[in-house]
């Protein structure tokens, strides 16, 4: 992979790109400790390496820590950069919940936040029930985010990194309970913490398991993901969560990626041995599926029934959201 190639970045040329990232991204963090710590822990795995292997445009550089403390650190350090949200005229701050070794970014209601500190009330199509109204209420949350928008289209993101709005760079503008998506094309990962190998076990396709470590400067291209790359075929290697595997079928096939039956198969396999009538096993599942409807849909089956799912009330529910 170090010699040019007409259809992507040869190795080198990543390791350039991503050493100068992060370590640009390191020097805008302000608290001086904090700094000096990152610096030897962060890891950078997932989609961006791909991207740039492949010559596509890189989504996010979605960063990763060595430990819990670190972790914890920065995810207290941006937090509180956030604005507290509003929901019905009431301030509700967000706080980080940490009770069980899992890193939470936690709030009364809805799990995610925006630079804008507003939040519009879930009962926004609970009263409305015209056909547009779920799509509304997604609209109302998400634009009302300000730099939000970078964070989901990727022509923004391309507009937003092109002009200086006078804002820093590498500022905290959408949060959601497992990520802190900064301006600037940097998402902190709270969900998972390790080595690259314990990281990659909460992995699901083998394209995403290359990576870039900050303490050595290393880039690992691991043999099957460039293979899989190569074919652009999915490879299930089997996850933790593959009811967020399931779901993230539909982004690969709709970036020309194929996958056979035999993958589908063993994504199945695994789900059939949850319990997803427990709403926090499925919400747990959805780890990684961090869209405003999936967390409306979490929220609404918990003030239902916090423990059991009501499997007639979440059909009604996907179909007036969906």
């Amino acid at each position: 992979m170090d010699g040019d190639s007409k259809y992507g970045m040869k190795s080198k040329t990543i390791k350039s790109v991503i050493g100068k990232k992060i370590a640009e991204w390191v020097a805008s963090i302000e608290d001086e400790g904090l700094r000096k710590e990152v610096e030897g822990k962060v890891i950078v795995t997932g989609g961006c390496i791909t991207s740039m292997l492949l010559g596509e445009m890189v989504n996010d550089f979605d960063i990763y820590f060595r430990d819990h403390d670190t972790t914890l650190k920065v995810a207290t350090y941006y937090l509180s950069k956030f604005k507290p949200r509003k929901v019905n005229g009431i301030e509700v701050p967000l706080r980080i919940d940490d009770s069980d070794g899992r890193i939470r970014v936690v709030a009364k209601s809805a799990g995610l936040a925006s630079e804008a500190g507003t939040e519009k009330p879930y009962q926004y199509f609970e009263g409305n029930p015209s056909e547009t109204a779920s799509g509304d209420y997604i609209d109302a949350v998400m634009t009302n985010a300000g730099d939000i928008e970078e964070t989901h289209q990727e022509t923004e993101k391309l507009a937003q990194e092109a002009k200086d709005d006078g804002k820093p760079k590498y500022r905290p503008v959408f949060v959601t309970s497992n990520a802190i998506t900064l301006s600037h094309k940097i998402q902190v990962i709270l969900r998972f913490y390790g080595e690259p190998d314990q990281i990659h076990e909460n992995y699901d396709y083998v394209h995403c398991t290359c990576y870039w470590s900050s303490w050595d400067h290393s880039l690992v291209l691991r043999p099957a993901a460039l293979e899989a790359m190569l074919s652009r075929e999915l490879r299930y290697v089997g996850s933790k969560y593959p009811v967020c595997s399931l779901v993230r079928l539909r982004k690969f096939l709709g970036r020309g990626w194929r996958v056979n039956a035999g993958q589908i198969l063993k994504i199945c396999m695994q789900i059939s041995q949850l319990d997803l009538t427990n709403i926090s096993v499925l919400e747990d599942q959805l780890t990684g599926v961090d869209t405003a409807y999936f967390i409306q849909l979490i929220e609404r089956l918990k003030e239902k029934d916090p423990v059991k799912l009501d499997c007639a009330y979440l059909v009604e529910l996907i179909d007036r959201i969906f």
